[in-house]
């Protein structure tokens, strides 16, 4: 995708000397899939600005023209701009069965399903072999109660059919939320368009990536949902109840943020390399989890600034050790253990044992490739232990497991590693294409 390269062992390029670079990320893919989610159940057109296209989003627009909406640039109009990454999205439903592929985005998989009971047709869902092994069952389970109907031979995963009958009772339900925050996401974007609504009641141990939860609500709202979030959550005091009242959707225009779980290791270089990274369009009042983000980067070294259109991270070139509970920003965990294999004490992240059912085993495959490369990550049930060595190459190819984010931390191992190789770096295109193209360009600041 996006030209990536495709070979099978993408050549990780050293760091010569401290990176000093300002850079532009893609749009955020979070915010994207939501927003065309949103779009497609609007009682009206929706332009989305900076939208992320990689392969996540490509699978959620394919989804969505499956239920019958349409997808188009946005046209040129006199005295407007329209960007290269704006979207117009035109709704509409299907009378026709359709198949939706979902590829392996855990996004499609869960927000998808909860719309497609709308359409009034059959819906298929397929996907690559891993979506299968994704946890999609309480969502399917709790639309049942809501008074969708579903095939699924019992299996409650990928593959199944969605019996679209053009309208959802809605109601009260009740799930466990604690394998993926998307299954309460998913929920709640199609709940104001059923009959009565959705009170949706998490009944289990944390929910993970919460604040995603808390940007689907916001998105929500801006829409013009009426949702009511109460309660105490099982983690702290956060959420695990939510009332959407029923009614229309109108978001009108949905402005796309620059994502920044895929600015992380650009801000992680800038650690290593005793450089700064600004990241331009840090937006000021994120809907993502930004003061997480560089909280913990702060914690590992890292100083980070506003600055005129961004924000600088900075690094001194040495890496602390922390402990810590990741399980609000679990999508950072393989930025993360890379940097801290690189740190000057050990460090141990928790909360996290959810990624196991990610893009591939991420606790697994983090232990298992940075152990090829002579270090030494421990898997505990919920995260990960390190313990900092001397790292070398040696000729072992860093395998990506057909993830984005491990090739991600190899590409940061890789500046202080020579000869670090991947495996399969195309698979970063999913939801970032351009991502070795501009890894690049940010070492060409290096002197």
């Amino acid at each position: 995708m996006g030209g990536e390269q495709q070979d099978e062992g993408w050549a990780t390029p050293a760091a010569t000397g401290p990176v000093a670079a300002r850079l532009t990320v893609p749009g955020s893919k979070s915010i994207t899939n939501r927003a065309l989610i949103l779009a497609a159940l609007a009682s009206g057109p929706t332009r989305i600005t900076g939208a992320l296209r990689a392969r996540d989003t490509d699978l959620m627009t394919g989804a969505i023209t499956a239920l019958g909406a349409t997808v188009a640039p946005v046209p040129a109009q006199a005295g407007a701009e329209a960007g290269a990454d704006d979207l117009l999205v035109t709704p509409g439903w299907t009378a026709e069965p359709a198949t939706v592929d979902v590829g392996n985005a855990g996004t499609v998989i869960r927000f998808v399903p909860p719309a497609a009971a709308l359409a009034r047709a059959d819906v298929a869902f397929r996907g690559d072999a891993r979506a299968s092994q994704r946890p999609v069952g309480p969502l399917l389970a709790a639309l049942g109660q809501l008074g969708a109907q579903i095939s699924d031979d019992g299996r409650r995963a990928v593959p199944f059919t969605v019996h679209g009958r053009g309208q959802v009772p809605g109601g009260t339900v009740s799930l466990d939320a604690s394998g993926s925050s998307q299954l309460v996401s998913g929920l709640l974007l199609a709940a104001p368009r059923y009959a009565k609504g959705a009170e949706i009641r998490h009944e289990g141990p944390r929910i993970p990536s919460q604040p995603h939860i808390a940007m689907t609500v916001a998105m929500l709202r801006a829409a013009g949902a009426d949702v009511d979030a109460g309660g105490p959550g099982r983690g702290g005091p956060v959420p695990d109840v939510w009332r959407v009242h029923p009614g229309e959707l109108a978001p009108g225009v949905i402005a796309v943020e620059p994502d920044l779980s895929n600015a992380a290791p650009f801000l992680a270089a800038a650690m290593v390399t005793g450089g700064a990274v600004t990241i331009a369009g840090w937006p000021a009042d994120s809907l993502q989890a930004a003061g997480l983000i560089l909280a913990t980067l702060t914690a590992m070294g890292a100083s980070a600034e506003p600055v005129p259109g961004g924000m600088r991270v900075s690094g001194t070139g040495t890496i602390a050790g922390i402990t810590a509970d990741l399980g609000e920003i679990g999508e950072l965990t393989p930025v993360l253990v890379a940097l801290a294999a690189l740190a000057d004490g050990p460090s141990v992240f928790t909360g996290v044992g959810h990624i196991r059912a990610h893009e591939t085993d991420r606790l697994a495959a983090l232990a298992g490739e940075i152990g090829a490369l002579g270090g030494h990550v421990t898997e505990l049930p919920d995260g990960l232990a390190i313990e900092p060595r001397p790292l070398a190459a040696g000729g072992t190819v860093f395998d990506s497991h057909d993830d984005h984010r491990l090739v991600m931390a190899a590409a940061i191992l890789g500046l202080a590693v020579p000869g670090v190789r991947v495996g399969n770096v195309a698979t970063v295109g999913k939801t970032f294409p351009g991502f070795t193209g501009l890894w690049s360009q940010m070492l060409e600041s290096a002197p």
